[in-house]
């Protein structure tokens, strides 16, 4: 029997778990596994608000892929995916092509602005390992050149979900530093978050998101709830009350969509996501799976998608690997549904707050804090082992 052709495209959460654990599953002699990737290294996307603030040294947010990777297994090309044609197999790259037998797309998300005037433009949205670092040498450029004279230091954050919430609250905790390193008054410094939706945390407890907001609101966070942002410019943003504030950053962390290479590709999809099944196939194939930001899979229990977490395509990955080991070697029978185990969802508010839920217990503080630099380093235990646990945990 000729060895298959599995292909795995974009190292995030879903491709970098399937890619690990097929290596470990599959001998040379079953198949051949190639992993496509931008670049040459797999980035923590759940951590990227610190060292976008500043707080956290970069370097601990990515991994080398070939650190990860057996290579006499998986064969890593850095390229960028242009099309799939699931007509004939293959997969366009920028580079080359590649034919696949089996197919796992997981190439991550996009910002998605809603339209919105000027965001494309002007605001720091692209949630990369390269974009935050951009993010925080801007935001350190205008302390550098503040003169005396300029009105302010302004920051506005749209969007108070995760990753709004988050970068807030490292940026209030990075604000008194830079005030220190650069002779800036704090009260020329102006912090704001803007959410259209009318509370913080969308579908967050409610006392949960209270303590939140509390806690940051004293770190000198502004909030602007119930209104959105309708136009961005180079210096500042309009409100659609009319409303306008002046910045020179705008952060956009209010909302993400799937690869438009999906759209590309002619998958049935709703903003870059696919519809997956309960085996993470594509609609009407059965050797193309979809995992991460790149699909959405409905909770029978809510009638609404699961969210795109880290912790769910983490899952995704480890199912899609055991299932195409189990029907390359003829056992169907042990092929599962995917069935995610929330365990937990904390929100970070700094280096010694936050705030979650794990299980159905709501935990607060130092403790919720814990709890989250425990899910990171869980995480990097699974695809390092110890030792990268402790060359990239937050400590």
């Amino acid at each position: 029997m000729s060895k298959k052709e599995i292909v795995i495209l974009g190292a995030g959460y879903a491709g970098i778990v399937s890619a690990i654990k097929l290596q470990k599953k599959l001998s040379a002699s079953e198949a051949n596994i190639t992993l496509v990737n931008k670049n040459d290294y797999h980035y923590f996307t759940t951590e990227l608000h610190q060292p976008a603030a500043g707080t956290f040294p970069e370097e601990k947010t990515r991994i080398t892929i070939s650190e990860l990777l057996n290579q006499d297994k998986i064969n890593l090309i850095q390229d960028e995916v242009v099309e799939i044609k699931t007509s004939e197999q293959t997969v366009i790259l920028k580079k080359t092509q590649l034919k696949y037998d089996y197919l796992i797309v997981g190439l991550g998300s996009e910002s998605e602005t809603f339209g919105i005037p000027g965001l494309k433009e002007y605001a720091f949205g692209k949630w990369t390992y390269k974009g935050a670092i951009k993010l925080r040498n801007h935001i350190e450029k205008q302390f550098e050149t503040y003169n005396g004279e300029s009105e302010q230091v302004s920051i506005v954050v749209g969007g108070a979900g995760f990753t709004g919430i988050e970068f807030v609250s490292e940026i209030a905790e990075r604000i008194p530093a830079l005030c220190k390193q650069y002779n800036v008054p704090r009260d020329k410094v102006r912090i704001v978050c803007v959410e259209a939706a009318p509370t913080v945390l969308p579908g967050f407890d409610e006392k949960l998101v209270k303590y939140g907001v509390s806690k940051l609101e004293k770190k000198g966070v502004e909030f602007i709830i119930g209104t959105p942002i309708k136009e961005c410019f180079e210096n500042g943003v309009l409100l659609a009350d009319e409303q306008r504030i002046n910045a020179r950053t705008v952060v956009w962390a209010a909302g993400v969509r799937g690869s438009s290479v999906i759209e590309k590709s002619g998958f049935e999809n709703v903003r870059g996501r696919v519809g997956v099944n309960e085996y993470l196939q594509a609609p009407g194939l059965e050797n193309v799976f979809i995992a991460g930001d790149c699909s959405f899979i409905m909770n029978k229990a809510t009638e609404r998608p699961y969210p795109p977490t880290a912790q769910i395509a983490m899952q995704m990955g480890d199912l899609l690997a055991e299932n195409i080991t189990a029907t390359l070697r003829g056992k169907e029978k042990e092929i599962k549904e995917f069935k995610p185990s929330i365990k937990g969802t904390v929100a970070s508010l700094g280096r010694k707050d936050a705030i979650g839920l794990v299980g159905n217990m709501k935990v607060y503080g130092f403790l919720a804090a814990s709890v989250k630099k425990a899910i990171d380093l869980r995480y990097l235990f699974i695809i390092g082992g110890i030792k990268l646990a402790l060359k990239k945990g937050r400590f």
